[in-house]
Order: structure tokens, then sequence, then C-alpha cells
């Protein structure tokens, strides 16, 4: 008896997992489906579920945003193909995903026939794009792909931690909120920023904002507030 399938879906939004899960069943009778809606849910689903034949992924949820998400899980996962499926479809975004290692990109504005589309093109080994839309060159600006490769040497619980110092919050926040004490999280900052190549919170803070899909003010309260680690 052959296999199921099986898919994660990673999005914050129920009522659009629930699209993607009726596209999912249109394309693949009988599959499993996991769904993600944060960080923390996506980190253990990827994590227990390596060998799943697709991931559909948001590039903005609770914990992360921008391809920072996207750039991690392919720096561990190589062998999971991840499709972006984004409500922002600038031709940009759309590059940088496939650069970050994407193997489709989905606008959410898409109706469910082109959903299906897209999932059946990536399941069959295609790189699933919107027409259009000119990839040029393939290759990551040199100063991206440092980052992105940095991200790889990093642990789970480390990938949390820079994510939480790119919201602007302090080591005692970031404790608070996962559950372990200040000296906990100044070890992991200090391996982050060691892993990271960089000298201190703030130019971690800039490297996570390299990686958004648009620039952003950087908060304040991760530039110069609390210690380096």
């Amino acid at each position: 008896m052959a296999n199921k399938s099986t898919f994660i879906v990673a999005d914050d939004h129920p009522l659009f997992r629930e699209a993607l899960i009726h596209a999912i069943g249109n394309c693949v009778e009988d599959a499993d489906i996991i769904e993600a809606d944060s960080l923390d849910t996506l980190q253990a689903v990827v994590e227990s579920h390596a060998e799943a034949d697709l991931l559909l992924l948001d590039l903005n949820m609770p914990g992360v945003s921008g391809f920072s998400a996207l750039a991690y899980i392919r720096s561990k996962h190589e062998s999971l193909p991840t499709v972006i499926v984004s409500a922002m479809d600038d031709p940009a975004v759309i590059r940088r995903s496939i650069q970050h290692g994407a193997s489709g990109f989905i606008p959410k504005s898409s109706p469910i026939s082109t959903l299906e589309k897209g999932i059946r093109a990536v399941l069959d080994g295609e790189v699933w794009i919107p027409e259009g839309i000119n990839l040029q060159d393939d290759r990551l600006d040199s100063e991206e792909a440092e980052i992105a490769a940095a991200l790889s040497s990093l642990t789970p619980h480390q990938f949390r931690v820079l994510m939480m110092l790119g919201e602007g919050l302090l080591n005692k926040q970031i404790a608070y909120q996962l559950g372990v004490s200040e000296a906990t999280i100044k070890a992991h900052v200090t391996a982050v920023l060691r892993k990271m190549h960089v000298n201190n919170r703030t130019q971690a803070v800039l490297a996570v904002e390299r990686l958004r899909t648009s620039t952003l003010p950087v908060p304040e309260t991760a530039l110069g507030v609390d210690s380096a680690t």
C-alpha cells in the first residue's frame, strides 16, 4: 500500500489555511495535512515531518516575517519543497523567494484553480511562479546570501531568539516568553552573535532587517538598549 502524501500548511489565518487544504484535496487524494500558525509550531512540524511532500508557507506569521523562516528551513531541510503563498506579490518579493530556495510562489489573491495549478506543478518537480514574472538573475545579493547562510548554523532555539531580537525584545522579555532564565537567553544571544558574524545585537537586528520583504523601521528597543548579549 502506497504511503500517504504529507503536506504542511503554515499560515496564521485559519480561513486561508482552509482554502489551501481544499486546494490540496483537489490535487492529491487522501493526503495527510499538518497545520502550523506560528514560528513555534512551524519549527515543530517541520522537524517531525521533514520528509513531507510539500510545505506551503506564508512569509509573515507570528514570530517571524520576511524571508528568515524560508531561508532557515531551506538550509536545514533542502529536500523539503517549499512554496510561498503570500499576499505580498510584488515581482521583487517573488524573485527573492525563489532565490532563497522556494520551489514556487502563489499569490494569495489567486483563485483556487491557480492554487491547484501551482501545487501540481511543484509536485511534478517544476518551479511555479505567476505568469509575466521575469526571474532575471537567480543569485541573491551577496550580503543577503551571507546572512541566509549564517542562519543555517543556528539551532532552533537560537533562531527563535534572533527573531525575537528583531522584534525589539529585551533579554528579560525573551526569557519570560520562552520560560527560561535570563542567563540562558544571554548565552543564546552570545552564540547567535558569534554564528551570525556580528559584534552586537544591533548588528544582529540589522541582519534580520536585511531579510525582510521591505525596509521597515528597526525597533528602537533593539538598537542600543539592553546589553550586547
